[in-house]
């Protein structure tokens, strides 16, 4: 169990850093999209033209990352509780850590939220191009779901490792 929890713990974290990068890719497309309605809105030519093209290429990209992700904890919590059930259970100290790595987790899925949020908001008037923002926003969902199905098998952990 001990090489799972490795590969858990290793896993929760780059799926932290996913959403963290994102969350900070999408807030400078938020700031980018702010300038481009503020001179749409003071009739001034665009300066930032490949605005529509650099964020269909981050969508794309974020796309691909969740369903990685999406892949890889589907097998984990297989094996987790194929572990479970054969009655191997981890330390208390590998059950905390992962517990401890997975509310860190939930914070980047909150701030990835919000800032998606804000960027929602603002794209509402945004008319020029068609961007693919339900790619976007499939992505939050699917990193929301993930991570409550990550938050569920921590809580699950840490009540089996509590009847030991």
């Amino acid at each position: 169990m001990s090489d799972l929890f490795q590969t858990l713990l290793t896993q929760v974290e780059q799926l932290h850093d996913c959403a963290s990068q994102s969350a900070d890719h999408l807030a400078d497309f938020t700031r980018r999209l702010e300038l481009i309605l503020s001179q749409v809105h003071k009739n001034i030519p665009i300066r930032d033209t490949a605005f529509a093209d650099e964020f269909a290429a981050f969508c794309t990209s974020f796309r691909s990352q969740m369903d990685q992700f999406i892949t890889i904890w589907q097998q984990l919590r297989q094996d987790v509780r194929q572990q479970l059930t054969a009655k191997i259970y981890p330390s208390s100290l590998q059950a905390k850590s992962f517990a401890m790595h997975t509310k860190t987790l939930s914070r980047s899925s909150d701030e990835l939220t919000t800032t998606y949020d804000m960027f929602n908001a603002r794209y509402k008037s945004y008319t020029l191009s068609k961007l693919p923002v339900w790619v976007l926003t499939s992505c939050c969902e699917d990193l929301n779901h993930l991570v409550g199905k990550i938050l569920f098998l921590s809580r699950e952990l840490t009540k089996y490792y509590s009847k030991i």
